[in-house]
């Protein structure tokens, strides 16, 4: 594999590459069950790379979330890759060779998956989609999940960026935070209910409220999932550490079949105790 020169490989830790175990293997089951149904599913990837990873321990490539959905058997009829990256666009074109069942967007995904990619995965149409939204940090925007959550036929992975949330807004003295990254939240989030989830509103000494748990930010956002997106089932997300066992955010599932909630419940439950590496 001669990796292309104007770009930078992701380089992943121990918790990453258990993510890719984790999309793989449901990727593999949900490609099995909407074969048998003979639907047309396909699988997206918002933030796709490179479509190969630098694994942080050895320095070797392993195949990215792309690559991985590519070698599922039996196959997705279609793939949907995207990034904003040219150089690492560019690279999933070279790996993915001519496959015409294969297209790859440069680009936001925030447009290009809004006006044309779920355009392609209408319920109506008999056709089904598994979407994975793994964003470095707030840079996919509530409308994405939102329509996701009303189309009916898609099922999705997410990123829930809660370092990015700590370290830029979720601050001890909230009225430092600065209305940029304020946006930025909000856009994610879809409207401003982040400030009563991450806050107790129970002020300090100092008048400051208390910035409430991780798993309580993340617990309104899974409620938000279902009540505001509209996707049915949303199992207990699974957290996601670094190196030193700090949680750098929550690995979302939500569809709207009680079977996938099911099936992905296991899969996280067999990975919550793997340990810091």
């Amino acid at each position: 594999m001669s990796p292309a020169r104007d770009f930078n490989f992701d380089e992943i830790g121990y918790w990453s590459e258990i993510k890719l175990e984790i999309v793989r293997k449901y990727a593999q089951a949900y490609s099995t069950i909407l074969s048998k149904q003979h639907l047309h599913h396909v699988y997206v990837d918002a933030f796709a790379g490179a479509g190969v990873n630098v694994a942080r321990s050895t320095g070797e490539f392993i195949p990215g979330s792309p690559l991985n959905a590519l070698l599922i058997d039996p196959p997705f009829k279609e793939f949907f890759l995207i990034d904003m990256d040219a150089g690492k666009a560019a690279n999933l074109r070279q790996l993915t060779g001519n496959r015409r069942n294969v297209y790859i967007y440069e680009g936001d995904c925030n447009e290009i998956l809004i006006g044309q990619v779920f355009p392609k995965i209408r319920y109506e149409d008999y056709r089904r989609g598994l979407c994975l939204l793994d964003p470095y940090g707030l840079h996919l925007k509530w409308e994405v999940i939102h329509t996701a959550g009303q189309m009916n036929s898609l099922e999705i992975f997410l990123n829930f960026p809660v370092a990015d949330m700590n370290r830029n807004v979720f601050w001890r003295d909230a009225s430092r935070v600065s209305p940029e990254q304020a946006k930025r939240l909000t856009a994610f989030w879809g409207d401003e209910t982040w400030k009563q989830a991450g806050y107790s509103g129970e002020g300090d000494l100092f008048g400051h409220e208390e910035k409430q748990p991780n798993y309580v930010i993340a617990k309104a956002f899974q409620q938000r999932l279902r009540s505001a997106a509209n996707f049915k089932h949303v199992p207990d997300p699974m957290p996601m550490r670094n190196s030193r066992g700090a949680i750098v955010y929550y690995l979302f599932f939500a569809s709207p079949h009680p079977v996938a909630g099911r099936i992905v419940t296991d899969i996280f439950n067999s990975y919550r105790n793997k340990g810091i590496r």
